[in-house]
């Protein structure tokens, strides 16, 4: 099967992660409270709160946390009011980027994001401008160490994905939404360990750009994605291994 590979872009964030990883508690936290107030508290019943509570422990994050957020968000626990906002925008060469946030205060919110947009030399733009280029699905990043490819293959599409992509260092799996816990649940079955799994924003098209261009894009999306209200960044930035080996280098 062929298709675009998000893993240079997909590693480079998980590395940013790493580094951030008090803020990174504290953003999937919120993700986690907003899903059980809208949803409630039942992972069984409540799907999207079990997705937020899957990519907590996958970013090792105690459980004392996750209990906490859960009961905040179920209103056991006082908490503080968060709304939820998508941001569309541009980046340098007319990158698109998806800016999705939870916030207590909008208009501060809105503002802090446009700033760091036109800094990078991009602009906020209107609702629906962006979105229309990407579409939501379930996300698997795989070492290619850990499987050979065609077992792998035959394993997802039978789960019900729709396609796997090879790069360098790994497969990139994609899935319907209502094929993401069947997926999820078929490779750990087989013990097939992944380096994502999560729902995510994919884009339908995507853009190359030169290596001095790239960097001004990544530093944008860095910059949303350190923002306290920023739970999720995506772009249709299309970064090829090559170049991101040289930019790691």
């Amino acid at each position: 099967m062929s298709g675009h590979s998000h893993w240079a872009t997909i590693r480079r964030k998980k590395s940013a992660v790493d580094a951030k990883r008090g803020k990174l508690f504290s953003k999937l936290a919120r993700n986690i409270m907003v899903a059980a107030r809208s949803g409630g508290g039942d992972l069984d019943t409540n799907l999207t709160l079990r997705y937020a509570v899957d990519k907590a422990k996958a970013a090792n994050m105690p459980n004392d946390n996750i209990d906490k957020a859960i009961k905040k968000g179920t209103g056991e626990l006082a908490s503080e009011q968060l709304e939820e906002i998508l941001y569309e925008g541009y980046g340098p060469a007319g990158v698109a980027i998806l800016c999705e946030v939870l916030t207590d205060n909008r208009n501060r919110t809105a503002s802090e994001i446009r700033k760091i947009f036109e800094l990078a030399g991009g602009s906020l733009a209107g609702a629906k401008s962006v979105a229309w280029k990407f579409e939501k699905k379930g996300l698997f990043a795989i070492s290619r160490d850990a499987v050979e490819e065609e077992p792998l293959m035959e394993l997802v599409l039978e789960a019900g994905a729709d396609d796997l992509s090879t790069g360098a260092n790994a497969y990139e799996v994609t899935c319907p939404l209502g094929s993401f816990q069947a997926v999820s649940t078929a490779l750990a079955e087989k013990n097939i360990p992944t380096e994502v799994s999560e729902i995510s924003m994919i884009a339908q098209t995507t853009m190359t750009l030169d290596s001095k261009t790239v960097p001004k894009v990544l530093g944008l999306l860095e910059k949303l994605e350190d923002h306290d209200d920023v739970q999720n960044v995506y772009s249709d930035l299309d970064i090829p291994d090559e170049l991101m080996s040289q930019m790691t280098e």
